[in-house]
């Protein structure tokens, strides 16, 4: 049986990724240590993730690892060897503000974990293809200098820029820009994905991800904004929203099309390829437009406060522009757009806090 390891297993992509691998007869390799609980609390704990995988996948291992432990991780690989056909990497440090609070934590997990896992999948399994799930963070603030315009509810592009139809592509310059100390983290590991691809012709893949998103999102004020959002909203929370006055807006791809996307990938690998991935024009909101949204389906009002102060680095208009991944993949379309994302995510957290029926 061919055997698939992830990263980051419990984690919203990572454990749609497991799912998704074992409904195709792969056995699933998860490697996770909820890191994620760390980093903002109880609340955040993937560990339910984890315990639901093990008890509805057959064929799934997990082991609590940290992706820095060279010795460990290796001896997982090193145990697997040639039978391991794919390795989708989706553990990080997620936050702008944790990045900036800890530097060497986030660049030593972000950074140096990406380079063991790299390593161990060359020395072990060259064969396998390497998916690593990047951020749009990478290109820093630079969107940011892009001609937005000030809507009633959002900001929008100017209507005669080329990135108007379909959003910001690839060719988007990643330098002298304020990238935030997460961004350069993941920028790194990025480059480091590319670089094995393109210098040891390893069958790697990066995916620069837009607004990830889905019902398996333990979202946190720190990560997670559509997640948070919907939690909020279901139990009566005051949500902040940090600058732009809540018209900055985001594309967002339910983490199911994301996987359906690495799926083609791994079939037909391109090495040391990258990829913008989000929601694109398919699927695409301000803070306030989501507020509306959120609010319709849950029948009463979301309590909200706005903050002056944007995080540092954040993107005021962000939406990517897909058609690099769809020509080389004609065969991948949406299957979820904003409005089914949404109210799969408000049912979820309705029934999640609801608890068992009696």
């Amino acid at each position: 049986m061919s055997i698939a390891i992830v990263t980051g297993s419990a984690g919203l992509i990572g454990s749609e990724t497991a799912r998704f691998l074992h409904e195709q007869g792969m056995h699933v390799v998860g490697i996770d240590n909820n890191m994620r609980e760390f980093f903002f609390g109880k609340d955040a704990s993937t560990v339910w993730n984890t315990d639901l995988l093990k008890k509805s996948l057959r064929n799934f291992t997990h082991f609590a690892t940290d992706i820095r432990d060279r010795d460990s991780v290796e001896k997982i690989f090193r145990d697997r060897g040639d039978a391991i056909s794919l390795i989708v990497h989706t553990a990080a440090q997620p936050s702008h503000d944790w990045a900036a609070r800890d530097p060497f934590l986030d660049f030593t997990i972000n950074a140096n974990g990406t380079l063991v896992l790299l390593e161990a999948a060359r020395k072990h399994c060259p064969d396998a293809v390497f998916i690593f799930t990047s951020t749009n963070k990478v290109y820093g603030d630079r969107p940011n200098d892009l001609p937005l315009v000030e809507l009633t509810a959002r900001w929008e592009i100017e209507s005669s820029h080329p990135y108007c139809s379909h959003g910001i592509d690839e060719q988007m310059s990643i330098d002298q820009t304020k990238h935030s100390l997460f961004g350069a983290s993941k920028l790194a590991a990025d480059i480091l994905v590319q670089e094995y691809g393109r210098y040891f012709d390893f069958r790697t893949g990066v995916f620069r991800g837009g607004c990830l998103t889905g019902p398996a999102h333990s979202g946190t004020e720190l990560h997670g904004f559509l997640a948070y959002l919907v939690k909020c909203a279901v139990q009566g929370k005051t949500y902040t929203i940090y600058g732009y006055k809540g018209k900055q807006v985001r594309d967002n791809i339910h983490s199911r099309d994301l996987v359906d996307a690495f799926w083609r990938f791994f079939r037909n690998p391109k090495p040391g390829a990258i990829y913008n991935m989000g929601g694109s024009r398919h699927s695409n909101c301000s803070v306030l437009e989501a507020i509306t949204i959120i609010e319709d389906l849950c029948g009463k009002p979301l309590q909200f406060e706005l903050s002056e102060q944007a995080r540092q680095g954040d993107h005021i208009w962000w939406i990517s522009d897909v058609r690099k991944f769809q020509r080389d993949y004609p065969e991948w379309a949406y299957e979820y757009d904003l409005l089914r994302i949404l109210k799969e995510m408000v049912e979820a957290m309705q029934e999640k806090v609801a608890g068992p029926a009696a």
